[in-house]
């Protein structure tokens, strides 16, 4: 860190995050992952400090990306933590960011009543003041005043990535009135139904004087968040033939045989940052399963590619949606698809922890160290793109990929937030109508 910045510990007193003392390995950790079936592969105090500082890497940026009176949290900052001028939100990035406090709050790196009050701030804005239409909200948004900005779309996925992070609010704070009234109000006043817009599969998004977006989620992908939400509504609840409405197309690629989707790897893994489907069955599909052959045919693709790319190995390897030096692509594979030039996205294989923890734990280990602490891991964790072959470090992380990364870290040390999440009952009528039971 430049030594124009405060000192990391005296920032985090400010924020009141808990100073970052080496974090010993929690005591039967290692037997609860097993009882939990997330891994059956011992989790080291190596591992664990990794683990833990990613999800406290994570608190510092949603504490300092997230804006002081609206709480709404930008879409990326400097990875560095240096002072910019972006104003631009993700209403995604601020739905991870709630859980994320959550988390905070139960690792005690953040104080109780600091958690509460920034939570429940968010909560106050959202219910109170961000503009919405139909309880759905624009992608992008000023983060100091709310207001939509770049044209972007009203969109169903980033609404429903917020809506997550409301809920496990609610679920992680039951007995504080204020933040269940406005987690609830914020929930029940979204009509679902409303984004079929006549159809049986939600739009992917709404424009102001132009309407519903001709794309609709129609396919499997991160779209299971969607429709668990839509269809656990109390008050606009989808039809319960939504959740077959969608296409799950079966392929085998680099050997393993699962439910694919055209979208990178991050569509594997978002559903499964809240909702827990592990000993679950959708009419005979096993969704944690899926996930974890579509991660490992994603290995064995990377693997495949080390002739083009000699830095990939088991020890680097990993490609989603990412920045990279021509700008923000959707890239990854199997098949593969953008113009992979050898770029390593930390949270391909972070978001996957839970999945294929040894795999995923050794790369993480390995990117880690590769180009030193101020190279590839810096402020808040992991930049969010860098490039073995050529030396590229983004400068930059995206929040959406900080908060993906800290919530599986957290699940495959103890499931904090799937079983926080399954107490709401949002989650536990969208399972039961969805028809996705235990097997």
């Amino acid at each position: 860190m430049a030594s124009a910045l405060i000192p990391r510990r005296e920032a985090l007193r400010r924020l009141g995050v808990a100073a970052l003392a080496p974090m010993a390995l929690p005591p039967g950790l290692a037997t609860a992952l097993a009882a939990g079936a997330v891994s059956q592969s011992p989790i080291t105090p190596l591992d664990a400090r990794l683990l833990a500082d990613l999800e406290r890497s994570a608190t510092t940026f949603f504490l300092e990306a997230a804006h002081p009176a609206t709480g709404l949290v930008l879409d990326r900052r400097r990875a560095d933590g240096r002072a910019e001028a972006r104003t631009a939100a993700s209403i995604a990035a601020t739905g991870f960011g709630l859980s994320v406090l959550c988390l905070a709050r139960e690792r005690g790196y953040l104080s109780r009543s600091r958690s509460r009050e920034r939570v429940a701030r968010t909560l106050r804005w959202l219910r109170h003041h961000q503009p919405h239409e139909h309880g759905f909200y624009f992608h992008f948004l000023h983060w100091g005043t709310g207001e939509r900005i770049w044209e972007c779309e009203l969109s169903s996925v980033d609404s429903a990535l917020l809506l997550c992070g409301v809920l496990h609010a609610r679920a992680c704070f039951p007995a504080d009135l204020e933040i269940q009234t406005l987690a609830t109000e914020l929930y029940e006043r979204v009509d679902w139904p409303w984004f079929l817009n006549g159809r049986e599969t939600l739009s992917m998004g709404w424009r102001p004087g132009a309407g519903f977006l001709k794309s609709h989620w129609d396919h499997y992908s991160e779209l299971m968040l969607i429709y668990l939400l839509g269809l656990g509504s109390p008050t606009h609840p989808l039809p319960s033939g939504s959740w077959r409405a969608w296409s799950r197309p079966e392929r085998t690629l680099e050997g393993e045989r699962f439910i694919w989707s055209p979208a990178p790897l991050f569509a594997h893994q978002f559903s499964h940052a809240w909702f827990d489907f592990r000993g679950r069955s959708d009419s005979g599909v096993d969704w944690f399963g899926n996930s974890v052959a579509a991660t490992r045919a994603h290995l064995k693709w990377s693997l495949r590619n080390r002739d083009r790319f000699p830095r990939w190995s088991e020890d680097f390897w990993g490609v989603t949606a990412s920045d990279s030096r021509q700008g923000y692509v959707s890239w990854g594979g199997p098949p593969e698809s953008g113009p992979i030039d050898g770029t390593l996205v930390p949270c391909a294989a972070a978001g996957s922890l839970p999945f294929l923890p040894r795999e995923c734990l050794r790369t993480l280990h390995h990117q880690r160290r590769a180009g030193g602490e101020q190279a590839v891991w810096t402020r808040y964790g992991f930049v969010d793109a860098w490039n073995p072959q050529t030396g590229w470090v983004n400068p930059d992380v995206v929040g959406i990929d900080v908060g993906i990364s800290a919530l599986m870290a957290a699940n495959l040390r103890d499931g904090f937030v799937w079983r926080t999440f399954q107490h709401d009952p949002a989650a536990q009528r969208g399972f039961e109508r969805a028809g996705v039971g235990r097997a």
